[in-house]
């Protein structure tokens, strides 16, 4: 039996995947010059935005549980930064990995409930 996903969540996955994965490049860039360094609260707060966004899509998911946002009180490292990140990148992997595929006759496609 196939997993099967809303038309809704695919479109938010098609959505907001590549702005996410680049935030991911980018702050794994930053992080290998300076890890120790403190994001500013500007950039917590932007990525906190895109962290609310993929937490609402994979809510009910197995992996939704793991997902923290990045605190805004105590700003992060980026070295924590990327760690919480790559927890969401994951996650990202695993919704994917579970409702996109090859389809008979369709190639690959989402598998979307009817």
């Amino acid at each position: 039996m196939q997993n099967h996903t809303t038309r809704k969540k695919a479109e938010e996955y098609d959505g907001l995947s590549h702005p996410f994965f680049q935030l991911v490049k980018e702050l794994k860039v930053l992080g290998l010059k300076k890890p120790t360094d403190t994001l500013s609260e500007s950039k917590v707060k932007f990525i906190n935005r895109i962290l609310t966004d993929v937490k609402e899509l994979i809510d009910g998911e197995p992996e939704a549980r793991y997902l923290d946002f990045l605190d805004d009180d105590t700003l992060p490292e980026y070295g924590d930064a990327i760690l919480i990140l790559s927890q969401y990148e994951g996650a990202l992997a695993a919704f994917r990995e579970r409702y996109y595929g090859h389809k008979s006759g369709h190639g690959y496609t989402w598998f979307i409930a009817d």
